[in-house]
C-alpha cells in the first residue's frame, strides 16, 4: 500500500511539472476519467445594473499536487460592450454569491481570501486588480444584498453562547446533538460608518430579498436552524429594515423555494410545493403586497402544467420570468400575472441551466449542452436572441463524444416515461452492448439532456468504453408536474422502480442491450434503487454500485437528519404504525438471495443517509449471500464526495467494478483490485 502511494505521489509530481493540460492534450481522443476532473465550468452569474458587464465565477480544478479539497472558484468579468473577458480574482481562491454595488462600480462577492478568519463580503472594481473587504463582521456572512448605496443587509449564524465557549475552551470535544444549533440572524450595516445593527432575534432567516425601495425584506424564516426545518417549515415574513419588526406574510403549506419582488415592489413571486405532501418546491405563486390571502387562496401557476419551477424573477411589473424543468429540458417562460397562459421564450432544446439572473433587458445564466459543460449564456429580452459568451475547455474539441438523446418509452401501466440515453462511442447497429443504468437521487430530481458527465454519473466516460448509459426520470421525479412527482408517495420502490425495469426492457427489446450485462448505480435514493436491484431483483443485474444509499428503511428513518421531510413527502405514516411495510421495502430483507456483485461507497460524515446504512448492507450481504461485496468508506465526506481525490477514486473505482463484471471474462466470484490503477 505504501509503495502504491509513493508511486502515485511521484506520478502527480511529474504531472504537475509537465502541466496537466498538456498531458491531457497528448492523450487519445476519448473521454477518460481524468478529464472529468479537468473541466472548468461557469457557476454563478450577476448582471451589472447598467447592463455593461456580467460577472461570473468559474470552477477551476484543484491540482492533485495541492492539498486535497474542492475546486477553486475564480471571478471573471465579461464586458458586454467589447466582448472582452477579464479575470478579477484568480488562483487558489474560492469566490461565491456574486452581486454588484447599485452604481455598477464594483462587483461584490463572498470569500475567505487574504487569510480572513471568517467568510466576508469583498468588492472589486471592473478595472481593478485588488479586491477589498466591503465591511467587517466577526462571524461568517451567509447571504447579503444592498438596500441602497450605503446599506447592506446580510445574515450570519449567531455566535456561540458563553457556556459553550467556556466548555470548548476546557478541551471538551463534545456535540450535544440537535441542541447546539444557533439561529441565522439578519443584520444591517452602514458602509459609511461601519455600524452594524441586528434586525432579527429568535428566528432563523434562511433566505431573503430586499424590496425595490430598500425598506423591507421578504424572508424565508423558520423557528429552528435544523435541516428538517429548512426543508419543511419555512414561512414568508416581512422584515422592516429600520426597526427589525417581522410580520408573517403567508404560512407556506410545504417546501419553499426562491423569492422575487416585482420591480414596483407591489408583488412577490415565489416557488413552493403545492401542499405539505408535495416533494418539490416546483409551483409558482404570486401574492400582492400587503397580502390578504391564505396560501390555499393563491393562484398556483404550475398546477395544470407538467413542469417543476427551479428559479423565478421578473421581466416587468406585470410579467414573471421563471425557469422550469420540463421533462429532460429546461424552459424559460414568461407568465402574465393573473393569466393561466405562459409563453416559452427560449427553445428548450438549446441549453440546460439551473438558475438565472435578470436585469431590465437581459437574462444571464450558466448553461450546458450534451457537448459541453456550463458556459456563460446571455439572452436578450428585446430581440429574444441567445448567445454563448464563453468557451472554456478548448481541449474538448479534440475529444470524441458519444451520441446522446432523449429516450422515451411506455411503462407497463401505459405511463409515458422519459430519460436520457448515451450510446456507446463506437456503436454499430445490430450489436448489443453492456448497460450502466444511472439512477438519480431524490427521488424528487431529474436528469436533463445536457452535460451528463460528472464524477458520480459516468456519462461520456462509460460511453467511451462502449457502454450504453441510461438515465431514467422515473415517476416521482421532478419536471413532470405535481401528480407525477407525488406518484411515489407511500409507494417506495413500487411503480417508480418498475419504470426503471421497463426502460431497461425497452432497450433490450430494441436489441441495444445484452440482458446478461446490465449494471445499475446511483447515489442517495439512486443508491437505494441500486441496493434494491442487487437484492430484491438480483436476477436482472450483473453489477451494482450503491453510493450513500439506503439499505434498511427502518433504521434509516431513525438516523436521518430529515425525518419530518421523509414522513411528509415520502411515507405518510410513521414507522411504528406499520413496521412491516417499512421493512418490506428494505434491501437488507432480501440480501440473502443476492447474486449481484455489489460495491458500496459511503461518506463517514453523512448526516442524511447515516453511514450505518452502508455497513448494514455490507454485513447482510457478507453474512447471507455469496455475491462479491466491497465497502468503501470516504473519510469526512458527507452525502456525496466533496474532495477531488475522493471524487476521482469514486469514478475510477466504480468504472473498474462495472468493467470487471459487465465486460471482462474474469471469474465473477472474485473482485477487481482493491487499489485502482489511476490514469490521468
Amino acid at each position: 500500500m505504501k509503495q502504491r502511494l509513493i508511486e502515485f505521489t511521484v506520478l502527480i509530481t511529474m504531472m504537475s511539472f509537465l502541466g496537466l493540460s498538456n498531458l491531457v492534450a497528448q492523450k487519445a481522443k476519448v473521454f477518460s476519467p481524468g478529464k472529468v476532473l479537468d473541466l472548468e465550468q461557469v457557476r454563478d452569474v450577476a448582471i451589472s445594473p447598467d447592463e455593461n458587464y456580467v460577472a461570473y465565477t468559474v470552477s477551476v480544478p484543484r491540482s492533485f499536487s495541492d492539498s486535497p479539497g474542492s475546486d477553486y472558484r475564480e471571478l471573471h468579468l465579461y464586458n458586454l460592450q467589447t466582448d472582452e473577458v477579464r479575470k478579477l480574482v484568480a488562483g487558489k481562491e474560492v469566490v461565491s454569491s456574486l452581486g454588484w454595488t447599485p452604481d455598477s462600480r464594483a462587483v461584490t462577492f463572498r470569500s475567505r481570501m487574504d487569510d480572513v478568519k471568517h467568510t466576508q463580503v469583498f468588492s472589486i472594481a471592473p478595472d481593478s486588480s485588488k479586491a477589498g473587504v466591503l465591511f467587517e463582521f466577526p462571524q461568517s456572512v451567509r447571504q447579503y444584498e444592498f438596500a441602497n448605496s450605503n446599506t447592506v443587509i446580510f445574515t450570519a449564524t449567531d455566535s456561540l453562547s458563553e457556556d459553550a465557549k467556556d466548555f470548548n475552551e476546557k478541551g471538551f470535544d463534545i456535540d450535544i446533538y440537535e441542541e447546539e444549533w444557533r439561529h441565522i440572524s439578519m443584520y444591517s450595516v452602514d458602509l459609511g460608518t461601519g455600524e452594524t445593527r441586528k434586525l432579527t432575534n429568535g428566528q432563523t432567516v434562511y433566505d431573503f430579498v430586499v424590496s425595490p425601495n430598500g425598506k423591507t425584506a421578504a424572508a424565508a424564516i423558520a423557528s429552528k436552524n435544523l435541516t428538517d426545518y429548512m426543508y419543511m417549515f419555512k414561512d414568508i415574513y416581512t422584515v422592516d429594515l429600520e426597526t427589525g419588526k417581522t410580520e408573517l406574510m403567508v404560512d407556506i403549506a410545504g417546501k419553499l423555494g426562491k423569492l422575487a419582488w416585482s420591480p414596483d415592489g407591489k408583488k412577490l413571486a415565489f416557488q413552493a410545493a403545492s401542499s405539505r405532501n408535495d416533494a418539490v418546491d416546483g409551483s409558482l405563486f404570486v401574492m400582492d403586497i400587503p397580502n390578504s390571502k391564505s396560501f390555499d387562496e393563491l393562484q398556483n401557476y404550475g398546477a395544470d402544467k407538467e413542469l417543476s419551477v427551479i428559479d423565478v424573477g421578473w421581466k416587468n411589473e406585470k410579467t414573471v420570468l421563471y425557469a422550469a424543468e420540463e421533462g429532460v429540458d429546461i424552459v424559460l417562460s414568461e407568465q402574465k400575472v393573473g393569466s393561466n397562459d405562459r409563453t416559452k421564450i427560449i427553445d428548450p432544446r438549446k441549453v440546460v441551466f439551473s438558475g438565472f439572473d435578470v436585469s431590465e433587458n437581459l437574462v444571464a445564466f450558466p448553461g450546458n449542452t450534451s457537448s459541453h459543460p456550463s458556459e456563460l449564456f446571455v439572452f436578450n429580452l428585446k430581440d429574444e436572441s441567445l448567445e454563448r459568451k464563453t468557451h472554456h475547455n478548448a481541449w474538448l474539441n479534440e475529444v470524441d463524444l458519444a451520441r446522446q438523446q432523449k429516450f422515451e418509452y411506455e411503462a407497463r401501466d401505459g405511463k409515458k416515461i422519459e430519460g436520457v440515453l448515451l450510446y456507446p462511442l463506437n456503436y454499430m447497429a445490430g450489436n448489443s452492448y453492456p448497460l450502466i443504468t444511472y439512477i438519480h437521487g431524490g427521488p424528487e430530481a431529474a436528469v436533463q439532456n445536457g452535460w451528463t458527465t460528472r464524477y458520480s454519473t459516468w456519462g461520456q466516460v462509460a460511453a467511451a468504453r462502449d457502454y450504453f448509459v441510461f438515465m431514467p426520470n422515473y415517476r416521482a421525479s421532478s419536471g413532470r408536474g405535481i401528480d407525477f412527482t407525488m406518484a411515489g408517495f407511500g409507494d417506495l420502490v413500487g411503480a417508480e422502480y418498475n419504470d426503471v425495469l421497463d426502460g431497461i426492457d425497452a432497450l433490450i427489446d430494441k436489441g441495444f442491450v445484452d440482458p446478461e450485462k446490465v449494471g445499475i448505480g446511483g447515489g442517495s435514493y439512486g443508491g437505494y434503487f441500486s441496493a434494491w436491484s442487487a437484492t430484491r431483483h438480483t436476477e436482472r443485474f450483473a453489477a451494482s454500485v450503491v453510493f450513500v444509499g439506503v439499505s434498511d428503511q427502518v433504521s434509516k428513518r431513525f438516523t436521518t437528519d430529515i425525518p419530518y421531510e421523509d414522513y411528509y413527502v415520502h411515507w405518510g405514516f410513521w414507522t411504528h404504525e406499520d413496521w412491516k411495510s417499512v421493512y418490506d421495502v428494505s434491501p437488507v430483507k432480501y440480501a440473502h438471495q443476492s447474486e449481484t456483485p455489489t460495491l458500496i461507497l459511503h461518506g463517514t460524515a453523512d448526516p442524511r443517509v447515516h453511514p450505518s446504512q452502508g455497513l448494514e448492507l455490507y454485513r447482510a450481504l457478507k453474512l447471507h449471500s455469496k455475491s462479491p461485496v466491497r465497502l468503501i468508506w470516504y473519510g469526512n465526506e458527507g452525502h456525496g464526495n466533496r474532495i477531488n481525490l475522493n471524487q476521482y477514486d469514486y469514478l475510477v473505482r466504480t468504472m473498474d467494478w462495472f468493467d470487471y463484471y459487465l465486460k471482462s471474462d474474469k471469474p465473477k466470484d472474485q473482485m477487481p483490485a482493491k487499489y485502482p490503477d489511476f490514469e490521468f
